[in-house]
């Protein structure tokens, strides 16, 4: 795998904090040439407009109106950075099959139907039953209204597309297929939203269903939450589970060179303020692993990692544990989430968000604040530095709270404004459960101890809410992003068929 190299620019940048994708986010960090960036999902969508063949005769002027909404709507969806599979135009249920083979054999990941005027059922089950893709009815009429006094037959039937919609939701429920449909017009950016969002989700459904996601180490020994069935995952979420050896690591970075390491510091110094704490000799051992972390990423072609070593007595892969909170850092700021504390689905959480165009960097609960209405939330370790309000800081440590090791570790506030929390976490009976709860990051006193930070106000008492969000069975962990993005989520769920509960 090519190694790119995103665009430099300026961490302040990140306090505009509805990201809409990568080149956004890309422009929040220094190039990160030692290190490996994030394989290219972006999600297949089927195209296919339809209408009733027996008005084609009857309006003649009708048809190279509906060609024109076609037109514009690939070309919109183009724009959505995905591949667009067009299957055409479709006038009965015959020529529908045969568009939906098309469909099939490119394997969507969402198939838009463009209801273009009325079109029967029949045209539109057979879609639905053999391309194994979720479906979105798409209902655009030219415009907002029609002009009432001009209007013929032939011109009102370009604004019926809704007409045929409750008869579709009626079929498809007796056909077991899952109905989902956006009302708009042409030129209704509130309706374009809707759509993006649906493509936005099936980009997610596509990294998780085909994804690779490391998982290297061992259990953090005592959190009973964390473990995670990895068979599970491919159940639930699709997707490869590869289970790394630090001596996956060990090897690769024994081979880096002193040039790559040179290089890398160089990177890190463009990235970060370092405070005095920082002992030269740690932050080179942390740049020397953040290459070798790098290669591994680039070897076993991942999209996601999660690790954790205990060690003792300062033994190798102690040292090898100890020192990756800046190599995961900067890969889950290049869209490659990286997390400790072998937090698989965590780690899964933060690739949802990051491809959502939110980042998501690894956090859990620090303290309650009951004089601010504030929930004081973060990690010490990895974090996303590409939503970071500010410069992100690196600090030395003489020891990790909790945990082996000892060296640098990176501290910083999420940008200021709408938050996400997405936690992702297993229920007994096996199955998956999204847990969201949207807030807003407000400025005041931080803790100076290495660690992400965060004052999150939740719009209620910071007890209560701790309450319900423990309630619901999610991990101690979570990913958080900007933005708020429960619409978006909704729409993954839907997709994934994952359960969803809200805070």
């Amino acid at each position: 795998m090519r190694i790119a190299e995103p665009a430099a620019g300026n961490l302040q940048t990140a306090k505009a904090t509805d990201m809409t994708d990568h080149e956004t986010q890309d422009a929040f960090v220094a190039p990160l040439a030692p290190l490996a960036v994030a394989r290219a999902a972006r999600p297949v969508v089927g195209l296919v407009a339809g209408g009733l063949g027996a008005y084609w005769p009857q309006f003649p002027e009708l048809m190279p109106v509906l060609d024109r909404s076609a037109r514009i709507v690939c070309e919109r969806l183009q724009s959505f950075d995905a591949e667009i599979v067009n299957a055409g135009f479709v006038s009965d249920a015959i020529e529908a099959a045969a568009a939906a083979e098309k469909l099939r054999a490119a394997g969507c990941d969402l198939v838009v139907i463009l209801v273009t005027t009325y079109m029967t059922s029949s045209m539109v089950v057979p879609i639905g039953q053999r391309v194994d893709a979720p479906l979105l009815l798409v209902n655009l009429q030219p415009t907002e209204a029609m002009d009432h006094a001009t209007f013929d037959t032939g011109k009102w039937l370009a604004y019926c597309g809704g007409c045929p919609l409750p008869e579709v939701a009626n079929a498809f429920e007796r056909c077991g297929i899952a109905f989902r449909s956006v009302s708009g017009h042409l030129g209704d950016e509130r309706a374009w939203m809707r759509i993006e969002r649906w493509v936005r989700a099936a980009a997610v459904s596509r990294v998780l269903r085909t994804g690779r996601h490391g998982l290297m180490g061992h259990l953090y020994p005592g959190m009973l939450d964390v473990a995670t069935d990895v068979t599970l995952v491919s159940a639930n979420l699709g997707g490869h589970v590869e289970i790394l050896e630090f001596d996956d690591l060990r090897v690769r970075v024994a081979k880096v060179p002193d040039e790559a390491v040179a290089a890398q510091l160089d990177q890190v110094r463009s990235m970060f303020d370092l405070d005095a704490s920082v002992d030269e000799d740690d932050l080179a051992w942390a740049a020397r692993v953040a290459v070798g972390m790098g290669e591994l990423v680039q070897d076993f072609e991942l999209d996601s990692l999660a690790y954790y070593h205990r060690g003792l007595e300062g033994e190798l892969h102690e040292r090898l544990g100890a020192g990756m909170i800046l190599g995961a850092s900067q890969l889950t700021a290049a869209h490659i989430p990286t997390c400790g504390e072998y937090e698989l689905r965590t780690s899964l959480a933060m690739l949802i968000m990051d491809r959502l165009g939110a980042g998501g960097s690894f956090t859990e609960i620090q303290a309650l604040n009951f004089s601010d209405d504030v929930v004081e939330m973060g990690h010490d370790g990895p974090a996303h530095i590409g939503i970071s309000d500010r410069r992100p800081l690196l600090r030395g440590l003489g020891v990790y709270h909790g945990k082996r090791g000892y060296g640098v570790s990176v501290e910083f506030d999420v940008a200021h404004g709408p938050v996400t929390a997405l936690g992702l976490t297993q229920m007994r009976d096996g199955h998956y459960r999204m847990v969201v709860s949207e807030g807003t990051v407000v400025a005041g006193p931080l803790l100076a101890i290495g660690n992400t930070s965060s004052r999150v106000d939740f719009g209620r008492d910071p007890g209560e809410w701790c309450d319900e969000w423990s309630a619901t069975a999610v991990n101690h962990h979570w990913a958080l992003g900007t933005g708020h993005r429960l619409p978006e989520l909704r729409a993954v769920s839907e997709l994934l068929d994952i359960e969803l509960v809200t805070v």
